[in-house]
This record gives C-alpha cells, structure tokens and sequence, in this order.
C-alpha cells in the first residue's frame, strides 16, 4: 500500500517537508485544513487546551474535505503534548497523553523540553504496541500501548484495524511504520543531554525551539536571529547531534533564506508560509503536488 503519511514518503523521497499551525481545532476546521498548503499541520497542545474532542472532529474534517492534490487520505498531523520530558518519571505518569492522541489517528508527536534520555526511552516505548519489537533490548524496552483506541484511529487512516496494527510503529525504526516521533530539545538542561536523548532509537526529527533555549539562557525574548553566541552554539550542537544519529533537523525558514536552510541540512522546515516552501519545493525539484 502506499504510504498514509504524506511527511514520511517525501522525506524518504529525499524531500525536505514543510508545516504550518492546524487551526480551529473542530470538524469545520479539518475540512478547511484538508487542502492545506502544508506537508502536515501542527497541532500546538503544550500551551493550548489539550481539546482531545476538538482534535477528533478535526481529524474527521480532514478526511471528509479530502483527499489532498497529492492523493492522501489526509495530511499528515503532528501533535505537541502539555507534558515535558523531564525525566523517566514524568513521563511515565503522563504516557496516557501519548496514547490519547495516537487513538484519534494522529500521525507524530512532538515532545516538549525533551531534557533526558531516559524520558525519551519512556515517550517512545508509550507510543509502540508491544508486539512491535524492532529496538527492543537495542536501547528500548517493550512498547507500552494498549488495546482499545485502534479502530477509531484506522478509520481515520483508512484502513482495517488488522492494517492499522501493522503500520503504527515508529519511523524511521520501523521502515514501515507511519509515526514520526520528534523531540525538542529546547532547554540547557535538554542540550546537555542532546547526543545521547536523539541516539534513542525511535525518533525521526529534532529541533533546538530558539525561544525557550533563548529564555533558558536568560534573554526573555530572543526566539529570532540573529541569536547571541551561546544560542549558535546551542543550535549548532543540536543540529550536529541530528545528523551524527541519523535524525532529521526542524528549523525556521523564510523566503530569502530557505534554500540556504535545506543546503546546511534543515529537512524539516517551520515559518515562512507557502512562499518559502514553494521555493524550496522548486529549488529541490519536487515532482509531488502540493
């Protein structure tokens, strides 16, 4: 079958892949986003209420407003959670957050403050049923995910639940897995920990969040560049950590600079609207519509 997550083909492709924020969070709002711009929407829960009834009838939207000019079911939809990743304990205690989210037929995550791997360990293993066992005793433990929310989410995705069973694991681990599990490592305490927190098996995308690392070293608002030496530093040690495990690196991009950000190796692109992507999707020769 082909894939159901538009992001994950396009980055197999090769293809950097843009976002923009989902909107109202309600079935009118889904179908509006279904024609997105957008190679997946974003989902803000961390500041937001965390709507898990607004995000079903948006997910419900989006497949009744398409499919999209590419040909998928809907695009691709990623959520934040409230929780951070604190420690192993934190996020033990808010792993129903994950699989929440996951049964309304989400197809990522993003985990704020991402401070250590052990939390990451814990994100990971909430998202993986525990037959699926690729990583396990590799740097995973058994995954945590429970029966009860994959016949909702397969209806989303369109397809059986034995299929959807089958497919939701985590990408790139599972290589035919359709979850994009992302981290942000956004805090001093998160960067000191960079390395080892993104080798955890599981996870396919990063980002250094400039406004909470910028707040973390004591500037309460320096979220745009140009960013004082300690917070180049901060990205650039994020952004290597990315590509020594193989992860892919979210950051802000804009019109006049967005084929600068995919030749210093941005995969996965955040701001600049439909005008920026559009010159990167032209700059990289994407064949895919959009």
């Amino acid at each position: 079958m082909p894939r159901i997550n538009r992001a994950i083909e396009l980055l197999e492709q090769g293809q950097p892949i843009y976002y923009t924020g989902a909107g109202e969070l309600s079935y009118e709002g889904g179908k509006h986003a279904a024609q997105t711009w957008a190679d997946y929407l974003l989902v803000e829960m961390e500041h937001s209420l965390f709507d898990l009834r607004g995000l079903q009838a948006f997910m419900r939207g989006l497949v009744d407003g398409g499919p999209t000019r590419s040909g998928h079911r809907t695009p691709a939809v990623v959520v934040t959670l409230p929780t951070d990743g604190t420690d192993e304990a934190v996020m033990r205690a808010n792993a129903w957050m994950v699989k929440q989210v996951l049964a309304r037929g989400v197809h990522g995550i993003l985990l704020c403050h991402a401070e250590t791997p052990e939390a990451v360990r814990a994100f990971v293993e909430a998202a993986r049923y525990p037959f699926q066992t690729l990583g396990v005793g590799e740097g995973l433990g058994v995954g945590r995910r429970g029966s009860g929310g994959q016949a909702e989410a397969a209806a989303i995705w369109g397809v059986s639940v034995q299929e959807y069973l089958r497919r939701a694991d985590v990408w790139p681990l599972n290589p035919e897995g359709e979850i994009m599990l992302g981290l942000k490592i956004e805090n001093r305490r998160a960067l000191a920990n960079a390395e080892a927190s993104l080798k955890v098996p599981g996870i396919a995308f990063a980002e250094w969040g400039p406004g909470d690392m910028g707040m973390s070293f004591g500037y309460p608002d320096q979220h745009d560049p140009p960013y004082p030496p300690e917070m180049q530093a901060a990205r650039l040690r994020v952004m290597s950590a990315c590509q020594a495990a193989g992860v892919y690196f979210l950051n802000s991009v804009r019109p006049d600079n967005v084929t600068q950000m995919i030749d210093e190796g941005v995969m996965i692109c955040s701001g600049g609207g439909a005008e920026a992507a559009n010159i990167g999707r032209q700059y990289t020769k994407r064949t895919m519509p959009w």
